[in-house]
């Protein structure tokens, strides 16, 4: 079932930026990229320190992956779609090889991108109002996040916001990504934690355990994971990108969707012009934009829209990024859902916001240093 297009995770990291930043021209931002890794009920007392080393090391990896498109001038969809792709070839993460199972015992993916303002490597007659894309009901999609992306610069292909199943499948093959037989997603740790979860036997298992599973974990440190893998960036064009993947909830009913592909709910990206005596004195437009990914209890972050509605607290209570997106997330958690933020404005200042025992998160800035954490009580280091 693959394309003939390679999509290796060397690929994905060695390709060239769609567009750089003229040497003749200050760049509008430092870039910043901040990636989250699935927000739950990890504890530290419940895992080894190998464990959690494990999950740091491949945080940093796509942390690094992300920047080196960043440092190379490169756009801040392409960062955050390659910082991503490293957690959905990854069995660590609840996305693409390592995604939960359904009731079923099958994989059903989801993916999103959305920008604060259309790329700069699109042609001029791109809709400006183009800003994002929603993917759902994947089986057989390798990497998610590049799919929603082939399909968001592909307006002609895939007019909509929001697409499913078999017909994102075969339009996304068409313009060369790359499919996979739905085995390819299988990792035993996830099955027994499907199984298990049932109240099922555990085994046989429906694939035989013949090492191709290289790097997966006897188990996951979030157990019956909820979360999702996400990253924003902001390049030095001043645009900010938004990409999420999730393989959703553990056991989830066959045909559910969750936030990740609902516009608004787990993800976000806009620009505004702030209205303000600066904007008299510049005499010019002052503008503003943040980008927002989601992981957790989805159900929640669509009945509370919460992506969107931090934009609206920055935009219409002219609240910071961390203050909008702190409010938000204990406001889901007053309600019961669990989950976390991460949040980053065209300034560079982020938010890292969880009301769960921990959520996998970290942040590269321009000193080329990644730093992460897990625990809701970590620092970045």
């Amino acid at each position: 079932m693959k394309s003939t297009r390679s999509h290796s995770l060397e690929k994905i990291t060695s390709a060239s930026p769609l567009v750089g930043t003229p040497k003749h021209r200050k760049p509008d931002a430092r870039p910043v990229l901040v990636i989250h890794g699935g927000a739950g009920t990890m504890s530290r007392e419940g895992s080894t320190p190998e464990q959690r080393q494990l999950y740091i090391e491949a945080l940093r990896k796509s942390l690094v992956t992300g920047y080196e498109v960043l440092k190379n001038g490169g756009e801040a969809m392409d960062a955050a779609v390659a910082a991503v792709g490293v957690m959905e070839d990854c069995p660590l993460f609840n996305c693409a090889k390592g995604a939960v199972f359904n009731t079923a015992g099958k994989n059903e993916l989801e993916a999103s991108i959305m920008l604060s303002k259309p790329p700069a490597s699109t042609p001029s007659d791109f809709p400006k109002s183009r800003r994002g894309f929603g993917l759902t009901l994947l089986t057989t999609m390798r990497n998610p996040a590049r799919t929603a992306q082939a399909l968001y610069l592909s307006p002609t292909r895939g007019p909509h916001t929001f697409l499913s199943g078999a017909t994102a499948e075969e339009i996304a093959q068409s313009l060369g990504e790359e499919r996979v037989d739905p085995s390819y997603f299988f990792t035993e740790a996830r099955w027994r934690e499907h199984r298990r979860g049932l109240g099922l036997p555990e085994e046989p298992l429906p694939f035989p355990s013949d090492g191709r599973n290289d790097g997966e974990p006897a188990t996951s440190l979030d157990q019956m994971p909820t979360g999702t893998v996400g990253a924003v960036a902001l390049d030095s064009r001043g645009c900010i990108a938004t990409v999420t993947s999730t393989g959703g909830r553990t056991n989830k009913l066959v045909g559910r969707i969750g936030d990740t592909p609902h516009m608004g709910a787990g993800f976000w990206a806009e620009e505004w012009t702030v209205r303000s005596w600066w904007r008299k004195v510049l005499r010019k437009p002052v503008l503003r934009s943040v980008g927002i990914s989601g992981t957790g209890d989805g159900d929640y972050f669509i009945r509370f829209n919460t992506a969107a509605s931090i934009a609206s607290r920055m935009k219409f209570k002219h609240e910071s990024v961390k203050k909008a997106s702190d409010f938000t997330v204990k406001e889901l958690a007053a309600n019961d859902g669990i989950g976390g933020v991460i949040a980053l404005d065209n300034k560079g200042n982020f938010a890292l916001s969880l009301n769960s025992s921990g959520m996998y998160r970290g942040v590269i800035r321009d000193d080329g240093r990644p730093l992460t954490a897990i625990f809701d009580d970590d620092e970045l280091q």
